[in-house]
């Protein structure tokens, strides 16, 4: 079963827009949320087809797009807003995912579908330390994967350079390569990592990971290198790092996906997912 769009409308907050993906079988399965990246939205490339396999493995898999990542109800493919693109931080994002677990586990029409005792959260690239963050604060979460999954928020917030100008103009742009709009960050963004900044911590949350940790990453990413799948498993020697050779940071994919099968590298990469939730 297949449920596109579905809307958590939320008090004095933006609404989040999400998927679930399930075979109802009225036998609880293990709950699977999944993360988008910066620039990022559920329904980006083959995220569909990622959905559909988890789905077909006896898994209830959730996708969605973080409530201030550009979208909107009525357009949640890209980035017809970019004002709350602009708005857009890390603790909303933690708000977030918070807000759908809570959601999807208080859904009358999903508690004989769902084993509460059974929840892995996945995150894609910055989604990764999102994941990492709220597995390591959340003790609903019994496992934590990241893709290509970042391990340093700091450093991608400001740098010396542009800290005085974006201070002083209250507004950065970044240029989206692929739509090539001017996309603006807020100084806010700054202000709410600096209040927020232990918290914020990806270093410190893996340390304190005490649940099974999945790290996937190829070793050819040109976006978030390499020595951060292996500065992520060397604060958690628990954890497992799977490598990928020879692909990118979307493990093959890009958006539109137009094709009926996944691209080799991001199939070995759902497949070492799945296995991994089962075990």
């Amino acid at each position: 079963m297949t449920q596109n769009n579905l809307i958590l409308t939320r008090n004095d907050q933006k609404s989040i827009v999400f998927d679930v993906f399930y075979t109802k079988t009225e036998t609880k399965k293990p709950l699977v949320i999944f993360c988008h990246g910066y620039k990022g939205f559920k329904d980006w490339g083959a995220w569909g087809l990622v959905a559909d396999a988890f789905e077909k493995a006896g898994l209830f898999f959730v996708k969605f797009n973080f409530s201030h990542n550009g979208g909107t109800v009525d357009q949640p493919i890209d980035f017809p807003d970019l004002e709350a693109f602009a708005e857009n931080n890390y603790t909303k994002e933690l708000q977030d995912l918070d807000d759908i677990l809570v959601h999807v586990l208080a859904d009358d029409t999903y508690k004989n579908e769902i084993d509460t005792k059974n929840i892995t959260i996945i995150g894609h690239s910055r989604g990764g330390g999102i994941v990492t963050i709220k597995a390591s604060e959340d003790a609903r979460i019994t496992k934590v994967i990241s893709w290509a999954g970042v391990c340093d928020f700091a450093k991608r917030t400001a740098t010396i350079g542009d800290l005085v100008e974006w201070k002083r103009d209250r507004v950065k742009y970044v240029l989206n390569g692929r739509t090539k709009q001017q996309m603006p960050h807020y100084y806010q963004f700054y202000e709410d990592y600096m209040v927020n900044e232990s918290r914020l911590d990806v270093e410190a949350a893996a340390k304190r990971l005490n649940i099974p940790q999945l790290i996937v990453h190829a070793k050819g990413d040109p976006a978030v290198l390499y020595s951060e799948a292996e500065a992520l498993h060397s604060w958690n020697p628990e954890s497992q790092l799977f490598s990928v050779e020879n692909s990118n940071h979307v493990f093959g994919a890009h958006h539109p996906w137009e094709q009926d099968t996944l691209p080799e590298a991001l199939q070995m990469v759902v497949d070492k997912s799945i296995a991994f939730i089962k075990t």
